[in-house]
């Protein structure tokens, strides 16, 4: 189980970013009100759907739609080879809550920027 640290992106200079290669599960930590972004790049040979979940994740209340069950995490639209897919985690933030683990990315690369 690695964790994918962010890296801060902001910078007078160039910046290296720190990739993590993803295993079966993978952990990340997510603080409300911070602009991160992540990005997983599958560099592996087939499709890949990942999955977000924050163990601490219930329910949601979302305007227009209702309660929304949490619980199974968010997963991602399936991510071709060889393709980037990167994710506002502010948008997904009811998910993030407690410890949170990615799943379905294996031997893909993550990072994540802080803006």
């Amino acid at each position: 189980m690695a964790v994918i640290t962010p890296t801060e992106t902001v910078s007078t200079t160039e910046v290296e970013i720190a990739r993590t290669t993803l295993g079966a599960s993978d952990t990340f930590a997510y603080t409300e009100g911070t602009t991160k972004y992540l990005v997983i790049d599958n560099v592996t040979a087939g499709s890949l759907t990942p999955n977000i979940d924050g163990d601490g994740a219930t329910t949601a209340y979302f305007p227009g739609v209702g309660v929304v069950d949490l619980t199974g995490g968010y997963t991602l639209g399936s991510i071709a080879a060889g393709e980037i897919f990167i994710l506002d985690l502010d948008h997904i933030k009811q998910y993030l809550q407690g410890t949170i683990t990615l799943t379905g990315g294996d031997a893909a690369e993550a990072y994540i920027l802080e803006v």
